[in-house]
């Protein structure tokens, strides 16, 4: 590997693009070595850490937009990025500018052996691995109240499980993903995701799934940890209407309290009573509680997170993706799972609609697509069933995808080759019907990068 001048932005994110995804990981401690070598620059935050199969994001997402209505500012670190890769890193809900990405890029750049590299030895990070980096640069110089980082794959193994100290773990549900990696069953999914728990520092999970609750709660007895389990019988949904879902729930010493949520996934309520304990668990935490010594910077939180901060949190929370509304009657949902697929059915059978329904799906090579077609096909829900091959590398081949429908000849079902002409066909033809488009977050990527012009980067 040749060290190479790179003095832009663009350039710097070329560079990072073609670091290969699905390397092998590195060690933790050759991860914590390196953290170390760019001065532990999260050494001092306040960090929330997130795991989990399905809901990751929303719950970053739910948290950070409480937090903030709270008056706190807030890091945090996520993937994948939908069109710009910016949007990994938000700062009090802005990405960085390209100056600040190119400077945070050449710091870790600037920190490479590169006398070894140039020689094909020595450390250099994976793609997921740079990225962490760059956030907790970038991070560290903003010094926010709280830092809230979702891992990328796992989590006993993924780089965010390098820092230092934790304030929080917190474990969305789990699911069958990622099977190649983290294990063929459910406990041995969990117990990947249970690798982010720490000595002492509490966490938040979801519990629906036996077999992984099992999993965090004898993890938690080895490791001292309190645990705060977030069920159905926390919340109740009372009525879902055209844009939003009111439904009950729970916060701190008061149930039932009433919210509206401001979009018709049924699978957010889930992620925002998870989000609402982890926020009631942060703001009780003593002096000294959590291992990375923030309570200072939340000493007012408990008195700040009222009812009101929370619907108001709710209210201004977007997490771009998730039955998002991209055109009027249509929407984009990154179902990449069969347990999503399912959570993502769910919602369209409530969706009301009078007229039909139409579904565009593409999906990677390595997801058990046979499986989350199954799942829409015996849904009936789909007036017709479009598959597209996206332009990622990971892509299912079209090959691949007229096979597995092979399965299903009473369906309508049509094939394309790129999201573009798949969409501007649907669009003609819409009729007052819905268009949903899931299976995969690249393919609402390169959904949103058509409708909005933008560059992919």
């Amino acid at each position: 590997m040749l060290r190479q001048k790179i003095k832009t932005y663009r350039e710097a994110v070329d560079y990072i693009l073609k670091i290969p995804r699905f390397t092998s990981k590195h060690t933790m401690e050759e991860t914590r070595n390196f953290l170390h070598v760019l001065g532990d620059p999260d050494q001092g935050l306040c960090i929330v850490h997130v795991a989990g199969t399905n809901g990751k994001g929303s719950v970053c997402a739910y948290m950070r937009s409480f937090l903030e209505a709270a008056g706190k500012r807030v890091a945090v670190f996520t993937s994948p990025h939908l069109v710009d890769i910016r949007e990994r890193f938000l700062i009090e809900g802005k990405m960085p500018t390209q100056e600040a990405f190119l400077e945070a890029f050449l710091t870790v750049y600037s920190h490479l052996d590169w006398e070894s590299l140039e020689k094909g030895e020595g450390y250099h990070p994976t793609f997921f691995e740079y990225l962490f980096f760059m956030a907790m640069l970038l991070f560290a110089k903003a010094d926010p109240d709280v830092c809230i980082l979702e891992t990328g794959l796992g989590g006993r193994l993924d780089a965010t499980n390098s820092v230092a100290g934790k304030e929080l773990t917190v474990i969305t549900r789990i699911g069958l993903d990622h099977v190649e990696y983290l294990g063929h069953s459910l406990e041995a999914i969990a117990g990947e995701k249970a690798g982010i728990m720490r000595k002492g520092v509490p966490l938040v999970y979801a519990d629906v799934v036996p077999e992984a609750s099992a999993v965090f709660e004898a993890t938690a007895g080895k490791l001292q940890v309190s645990t705060y389990p977030v069920s159905k019988s926390d919340y109740t949904i009372l009525k879902i209407k055209n844009k939003s879902i009111d439904f009950l729930g729970k916060y701190r010493y008061h149930n039932n309290i009433g919210f509206t949520l401001p979009t018709i996934a049924l699978y957010q309520v889930e992620n925002a009573a998870l989000a609402m304990k982890a926020i009631e668990v942060l703001a009780d935490l003593k002096e000294g509680s959590g291992a990375g010594g923030c309570s200072s910077r939340l000493a007012d939180l408990s008195e700040a997170v009222t009812e009101e901060v929370l619907q108001e949190g709710l209210g201004r929370c977007f997490w771009a993706g998730r039955m998002e509304e991209v055109l009027p009657g249509v929407y984009v949902d990154g179902a990449h799972n069969t347990d999503g697929i399912r959570a993502f059915l769910e919602t369209v059978a409530q969706d009301g609609c009078d007229g039909p329904r139409r579904i565009l799906f593409g999906v990677a090579a390595d997801k058990d697509f046979e499986g989350m077609l199954e799942e829409i096909v015996g849904s009936r829900l789909f007036s017709e069933i479009n598959l597209v091959h996206m332009k990622s590398k990971r892509a299912a081949s079209m090959e691949t995808l007229v096979h597995a429908m092979g399965r299903y000849p009473e369906c309508r079902c049509f094939f394309y080759e790129n999201a573009g002409s798949a969409l501007s066909e649907l669009l003609s033809s819409q009729n007052g019907g819905r268009i949903y488009i899931a299976g995969s977050l690249y393919l609402v990527g390169e959904v949103k990068e058509l409708l909005s012009g933008n560059r992919r980067v």
